[in-house]
């Protein structure tokens, strides 16, 4: 298997880009939270931390680059994309209701940092 261990980031892939390590929590958000990136539940104290309003990952979180070409092609519909891009959602609870806020933006890049 080729995946990277815990706290171990995994290599850029051609056409994608690190955008940041940090997801700032919706307003009013309050625990218990639950992080999801790509829709598989990440753990807390091992994938990410939460510092004040901020999940913080161990990792860097990939995005797609979509230049102006591929966007008129997927626009035409000639083609679609594979390449690398990962969301994340985050479900919470506000006013005693449980919500989920998804496709957060990302934000933070720290090559080579470490989360202490």
């Amino acid at each position: 298997m080729n995946d990277p261990q815990p706290n171990q980031q995994k290599p850029v892939p051609k056409g994608s880009f690190a955008a940041g390590r940090e997801v700032r929590l919706p307003p009013g958000a309050n625990r218990p939270i639950s992080v999801f990136i790509n829709g598989i539940e990440q753990r807390e104290g091992v994938d990410y931390e939460i510092d004040n309003d901020t999940v913080v990952f161990d990792r860097d979180i990939l995005k797609e680059e979509v230049g102006f070409g591929r966007w008129l092609a997927m626009f035409l519909g000639l083609f679609g994309t594979y390449r690398e891009h990962e969301t994340v959602d985050v479900q919470f609870t506000r006013n005693g209701r449980v919500e989920l806020a998804s496709d957060l933006p990302v934000s933070g890049a720290m090559p080579d940092a470490p989360l202490s």
